[in-house]
């Protein structure tokens, strides 16, 4: 048993450190360009204008030490694959500001606490908070994974362009009701999350112009493919987001 445990020891560190090049991709904004660094799991970076923005910066996918410092971090919610201090040790300096959740605030005793529906200017970026919240999915005491008012969702506006991440959520009413987005990360981590059902019932609600499934963990990603498939207006993109 041991041994065991060692071999998935070594197997975890080296899963955390092999990972080098991340895959990017440019999104045009009429304030300039948005590169945005696919981490995995819920890990983003985006890049703009200088400046550097972490979300949910997660250690078990890389080694952070190794990643640029964030200028920004977007916190969703305190679950420890959201809410990495060891992570967040690697890539903070005394000039980082946080967007965070009360509970975030709680560990870190630091930060910009954003409540659900609430919008800030964070570094000259328009931050609004979108409740993140289970409605189906529960633990066997009956409580949901994730509680309404606990979570948040993220919406950055950058020029005009406006990007939606979800974080812990399913196809809420709220969710549902957005205008205007022109790139959403919705996760699909099955039980905790969305079916690739909800997140295509939510797309097309909302119609993003570009779709990334995200903290996808071992979902089949081509039933939201092919759920989307004929969808005009919205494109889905695969990244590895595991």
């Amino acid at each position: 048993m041991i041994r065991i445990l060692m071999l998935l020891l070594v197997i975890g560190t080296v899963a955390a450190t092999a990972r080098a090049d991340f895959l990017r991709d440019t999104i045009r904004t009429s304030a300039g360009d948005l590169e945005i660094t696919f981490i995995g799991h819920a890990s983003l970076i985006l890049k703009f204008n200088g400046k550097v923005i972490h979300v949910d910066p997660f250690g078990r996918l890389t080694d952070y030490a190794k990643l640029p410092k964030a200028d920004l971090v977007l916190l969703t919610h305190q679950h420890p694959d959201h809410l990495d201090p060891d992570a967040l040790a690697k890539i903070t300096t005394d000039k980082t500001l946080f967007v965070e959740t009360a509970a975030c605030a709680e560990v870190l005793k630091r930060g910009i606490v954003m409540k659900n529906g609430e919008t800030k200017t964070v570094m000259g970026i328009t931050i609004e908070a979108v409740p993140a919240y289970n409605l189906v999915a529960k633990r066997p005491d009956g409580n949901p994974f994730h509680p309404k008012g606990e979570g948040n969702g993220y919406i950055l506006t950058f020029g005009k362009t406006r990007i939606y991440i979800a974080g812990d959520t399913e196809n809420t009413p709220e969710m549902k009701a957005l205008k205007d987005i022109d790139v959403a990360f919705l996760p699909m981590n099955l039980p905790y999350t969305m079916t690739p059902e909800m997140v295509a019932d939510a797309a097309k609600a909302f119609r993003p112009k570009i779709l990334y499934p995200y903290h996808t963990g071992e979902t089949d990603v081509q039933k939201l493919v092919d759920l989307m498939k004929g969808e005009k207006g919205i494109e889905v993109r695969i990244r590895p987001m595991k």
